[in-house]
């Protein structure tokens, strides 16, 4: 090595200089969107009406809704049958269990007049093939068309509501229009030859009249007449059971009080 030979760093050139925010580059402007006041103010109003609206339907809801308890007013869904609901019926949820027994075995009642008006319709629609005339074959789809829904709509129900919410006057509509449902199942039984001889009821004194001469038509209306016996001694037990009831609950006298109080308004 010469001694005399310059350093080696001195050969070197020197970097360039490099500003001092290269590997932190802060200078840069990154623009960030900021909410001004005025749109945060029309936010809060915003959210402030929101609030105020629901306030305004939670109110409402809950007026009508103690309004309704106070009317005793039931929402009644269609249920029954379940695969073709056409009326609310639900014993064992609505009806205290004392006496769900006695509803069970109206509502068969019910069920039962269905069925004998029904094969009571069979019958008579026989004896009309058989010759007997197409007057009491109208009569008894008459029978049919208005004994179903009337039967539930008119006694039914009501005993239905009235065990339900013990209310007195529909206890009073059941008793008048179940004394009117049995007084028929029982003349349906006899069929006294009053109307077109009696041939429009599956009774008995029409099937002794029909299978003289034709004798199949007077076994449909035995069995007719066998429904109707039957269904006129489940319909007298009710009656007398649901008596029993209403009797002993007290109803008979809020129903006298409630009679005496409708009467003072009517006179007044």
């Amino acid at each position: 090595m010469n001694p005399t030979a310059p350093p080696l760093s001195s050969r070197l050139s020197p970097l360039p200089p490099e500003p001092a925010d290269f590997y932190n580059d802060f200078g840069t402007t990154v623009d960030i969107p900021l909410d001004t006041s005025s749109d945060l103010n029309k936010k809060e109003k915003d959210l402030r009406a929101k609030e105020a609206e629901l306030n305004k339907r939670e109110k409402e809801l809950k007026r009508r809704e103690e309004a309704a308890a106070r009317a005793s007013i039931v929402i009644e869904e269609k249920n029954w049958p379940s695969f073709f609901p056409i009326i609310h019926h639900d014993i064992a949820s609505e009806i205290p269990i004392h006496v769900q027994r006695l509803q069970y075995v109206a509502f068969a009642s019910l069920l039962g007049l269905v069925a004998c008006l029904f094969w009571n319709f069979v019958a008579v629609t026989a004896a009309w093939i058989a010759g007997e005339g197409v007057r009491i074959w109208f009569l008894a789809v008459i029978y049919f068309i208005l004994g179903v829904p009337g039967a539930y709509l008119l006694w039914y129900r009501p005993l239905y509501r009235a065990m339900r919410n013990e209310s007195a006057l529909r206890f009073g509509w059941f008793f008048l229009f179940y004394l009117i449902h049995i007084a028929f199942v029982v003349y349906a039984a006899v069929a006294p030859p009053i109307i077109f001889k009696g041939k429009s009821l599956a009774g008995i004194l029409a099937a002794v009249d029909v299978i003289g001469d034709h004798v199949i038509v007077g076994i449909f209306y035995f069995i007719g007449f066998g429904m109707f016996c039957l269904e006129s001694g489940v319909s007298i037990w009710v009656i007398q059971q649901v008596y029993m009831y209403f009797r002993g609950s007290g109803k008979a006298a809020e129903m006298k009080r409630e009679a005496a109080r409708g009467a003072m308004r009517a006179a007044i």
